[in-house]
């Protein structure tokens, strides 16, 4: 495995600089839906400090979901501070910075001022008042200033677009075009292709919507002075003021705007969208020197040494490094990622092909499919008051038998693979008079296990890849009801870590390898510890019948919006 340095000279790390890397710290941060967290990480991959602040998700209008970049920045740059200084550490023995972020979540801003120093002085010394002017000017016009708010991967405002495109006449073509050639020459691109169709998921037609509907956005592309960016891309802008413009692999592939088969941004779909390529970042290895941090932001230059998308961090910090290794995160949502090899696999139901990472010349596939709703329909429980915590979950469930015929549809946000309805609404049914708070609080609970159940048997359906191993992480996964209900009902041994943070570690991982801070993924593997592994108690049976009634509720929830 190729392992960069993580400053620009030429060659490789002497061995008194790597011996001095082995003592320091490395930084793994992941920007969450939820959450931003950062950990300090030792050389046994210990965590010797943290810090955490909760991320606000704004509101609009119906359907809308946004970051202020604004806040998530002040967010960021704290975290790292506190987490440092909970370590007892100095900021000058961080020797790595790897940054896992939410993915598909988007926003576009201004270019930098392109008025270098020099410049301003020469026009000072030739006392060019014109000059001055429009240098003046053009720095106005690009001062690197957002157009909006961060647009969240869980945000529905395309969903018409979604619609009009998917039933389109260009779509029908493209897909009978694509068929006709994928027979021809049994290319999986050409697969992939007669089987793609928009998600709101996607920042494709997102993006495509603040196109059409931001006039600033409109102007800035006009006048090539507008760049996009995921979270990855803004915030490695933000730490370099603005010297570094790149993306990874991982987070380029969740977009919708990247061919893997390729390794590229796809020039059908951006010509599709009239999206310009030259608003779209370089892509750069997962593991990869992007630069340093400006020293102004903690006083020292650290190396930015890993940007990674955040499921493909959690399967990375799971050492889910051979095909056949499955990760399971349950989060705010829930993510089902087996590591497919070096080859893309495209699915009939609804699992999609992601690259999990590049270093050098490896590169790492996933499969993946994903329920939106999981710990959000945790945290909306608890904002009812119907549980006091997350924690508390999982005992008022264990007090009962069963949820007495109550189901719960989780889709705040629609339903993903294998029904892929995002018109579908939550809802509960079956209710009665004697039911009680338990009893719903239950039905929750039940309804992530089952979810997790039918992305597993697509999964199983679909990708003809032997299971070597389960490993689960996020926060939902430290509920031990919904661990062995999901192994109960796919009859598989599930594996929990010491630590849930994978997507942090994972990063951390990242950034280590490519500083020299670990040797390779061997050693990786020997520092990685499982907490607890859940084997399957009951058979299938016993939960066959509640299943097909949470099946039928899925159903009758199904294209609501559609309805009103």
């Amino acid at each position: 495995m190729s392992r960069l340095p993580a400053v620009p000279e030429k060659g490789c790390p002497g061995p008194s600089e790597l011996d001095s890397r082995r003592a320091g710290f490395v930084l793994g941060l992941d920007v969450g839906s939820s959450v931003i967290r950062c950990h300090v990480y030792d050389h046994a991959a210990l965590v010797r400090g943290s810090s955490a602040q909760k991320v606000e998700s704004l509101y609009p209008q119906n359907g809308w979901v946004e970051i202020d970049p604004d806040v998530l920045w002040c967010q960021f740059v704290t975290v790292i501070k506190d987490s440092v200084q909970a370590a007892g550490v100095e900021m000058n023995q961080i020797v790595g910075l790897g940054i896992s972020t939410q993915r598909a979540t988007f926003i576009t801003w201004n270019k930098r001022s392109t008025m270098s120093d020099g410049v301003f002085v020469c026009a000072v010394l030739a006392k060019s008042f014109t000059l001055i002017t429009e240098q003046r000017l053009a720095h106005s016009r690009k001062t690197g200033n957002h157009f909006h708010n961060f647009i969240s991967w869980q945000d529905l405002r395309a969903i018409d677009l979604v619609k009009s495109w998917n039933s389109s006449l260009i779509m029908k073509l493209i897909h009978s075009s694509c068929r006709v050639l994928h027979f021809v020459t049994r290319s999986q691109r050409f697969l992939a292709a007669s089987l793609f169709t928009f998600s709101p998921q996607h920042v494709s037609l997102r993006l495509a919507w603040i196109f059409q509907n931001l006039i600033e956005v409109q102007k800035a592309i006009e006048e090539d002075n507008c760049c996009f960016g995921t979270v990855d891309t803004w915030l490695l802008h933000k730490l370099t003021k603005g010297s570094e413009f790149a993306t990874d692999f991982s987070n380029a592939s969740t977009t919708g705007l990247f061919d893997p088969y390729e390794m590229c941004w796809s020039g059908l779909i951006t010509s599709l969208l009239s999206i310009p390529l030259s608003l779209l970042p370089p892509v750069r290895d997962t593991s990869h020197n992007f630069g340093s941090v400006d020293e102004e932001i903690f006083g020292v230059p650290i190396p930015i040494v890993a940007l990674v998308a955040d499921q493909q961090s959690a399967m990375f910090g799971e050492c889910c490094f051979q095909a056949g290794d499955v990760k399971l995160t349950m989060g705010t949502g829930t993510f089902l990622d087996i590591n497919t090899g070096s080859s893309p696999q495209q699915t009939l139901g609804g699992f999609y092909p992601l690259i999990g990472w590049k270093i050098g010349q490896e590169v790492i596939c996933l499969a993946e499919g994903n329920a939106g709703d999981t710990g959000t329909a945790i945290k909306w429980a608890q904002q009812l008051d119907l549980c006091t915590d997350a924690a508390e979950t999982e005992k008022m469930a264990k007090s009962l038998e069963d949820s007495e015929g109550v189901y719960f549809v989780p889709s705040f946000s629609g339903l993903q693979a294998p029904l892929n309805d995002p018109c579908a609404c939550a809802s509960f049914m079956g209710l009665k008079p004697s039911t009680s708070k338990y009893h719903l609080v239950r039905a929750i609970l039940e309804s992530i296990a089952f979810r997790n159940k039918q992305l597993y048997e697509l999964m199983q359906k679909e990708i003809h890849i032997p299971i070597t191993k389960i490993r689960a992480d996020g926060g939902v996964c430290k509920n031990n009801f919904v661990m062995q209900m999901t192994s109960d009902l796919i009859n598989e041994t599930i594996e929990r870590p010491v630590h849930t943070d994978m997507s942090c570690l994972g990063a951390a991982s990242l950034a280590g390898l490519a500083v020299g801070f670990w040797t390779d993924k061997e050693e990786l593997k020997k520092l990685r510890q499982s907490e607890m592994i859940f084997k399957p108690q009951k058979k299938w049976q016993e939960y066959e019948m509640n299943m097909e009634n949470w099946v039928k509720a899925v159903k009758r929830s199904m294209n609501w919006y559609n309805k009103t």
